[in-house]
């Protein structure tokens, strides 16, 4: 009970702290309304992402077009609000296959150690030489353009800080009581790294990876910009700020308004990422109390 009584309170201290940041507070708000509205974007859009009107061109914000037209006759609010949906899928699926290889990697390089880290590693730092934009129009033309491909290609390049995080962590925590237990006990090596050092990297992991959202998202605007990522008459975030760029000083709206709401974005997964800190903290010592518990008290064993 008293172990329960501990996680409990470590929960709320940890959303009190929460709530008394007003900025991770709007952070977090900003993101779940931009979730939703992402989710319900065919419904609420006003206009069709594709719809063009060349006689209408582009035109500043008006009542029938609240953010403005593009040089297409196409309304901006409609395709920032598609947009919204590409970059925010680059942000967490990139994100996640990045944490999938890099949490493993890491693992496995960090717990064997000797050679196999040496080698491993090895390799990752080989990977950090080699300019990523290199890597992306490499991936791109030996198995051709599409969103899968630069979700994979985008998360394949992050994953190597990841990496190099998740082994430091296991080097430390490999030489822990508890490790050595599991050892004595003749725990096999996968459930060693499984059940007990992948879950006490989860501080570091949940941080980074919240810090890692926005970075993806950059970097799928920066792709887009550059023509790699997304293709017309699909629409992202980075590619509507392309073309805003171009035609800026005849057309302000087309790069002010994308700008606006991707900086907010970026600021708002940021403040998130590092107010996080001590809530992965609590989430992985709960967690860690948890497990605890259930083999004492149910008997689960190693």
């Amino acid at each position: 009970m008293s172990e329960l009584l501990q996680i409990s309170s470590i929960w709320q201290d940890a959303i009190f702290r929460l709530k008394s940041n007003r900025l991770a507070v709007f952070g977090g708000t900003f993101i779940i309304l931009l979730i939703i509205v992402a989710t319900l974007t065919p419904w609420i859009a006003p206009y069709d992402y594709a719809q063009q009107d060349r006689v209408l061109g582009p035109t500043p914000p008006s009542f029938q077009h609240l953010l403005g037209t593009d040089y297409l006759g196409r309304d901006l609010l409609t395709r920032m609000l598609y947009g919204s949906r590409i970059s925010l899928l680059v942000g967490f699926i990139a994100t996640t296959v990045a944490l999938i290889i890099g949490v493993t990697w890491g693992t496995v390089a960090g717990y064997l150690g000797g050679s196999i880290d040496t080698w491993m590693m090895r390799i990752v730092d080989t990977l950090y030489g080699i300019p990523f934009i290199i890597l992306i129009i490499l991936l791109m033309v030996v198995f051709g353009r599409s969103l899968v491909l630069m979700f994979m290609a985008i998360g394949a390049v992050e994953w190597l800080t990841m990496a190099r995080i998740v082994r430091a962590q296991v080097n430390s925590l490999k030489q822990r009581e508890f490790v050595l237990a599991a050892k004595a006990m003749g725990v096999k090596e996968t459930s060693i790294m499984t059940r007990h050092l992948i879950p006490n990297t989860l501080g570091p992991v949940i941080v980074y990876a919240t810090l890692t959202v926005p970075q993806v998202m950059l970097l799928e605007a920066f792709l887009s910009f550059l023509g790699l990522g997304v293709q017309a008459p699909m629409s992202s975030w980075g590619l509507l700020i392309r073309d805003g760029a171009v035609s800026m000083e005849e057309s302000w709206w087309l790069l002010v308004f994308p700008a606006i709401i991707f900086s907010t974005t970026l600021f708002s997964l940021s403040t998130i990422g590092i107010k996080s800190n001590f809530l992965s903290r609590s989430l992985c010592f709960a967690s860690s109390c948890v497990y605890w518990f259930c083999i004492k008290i149910v008997g689960l064993g190693l």
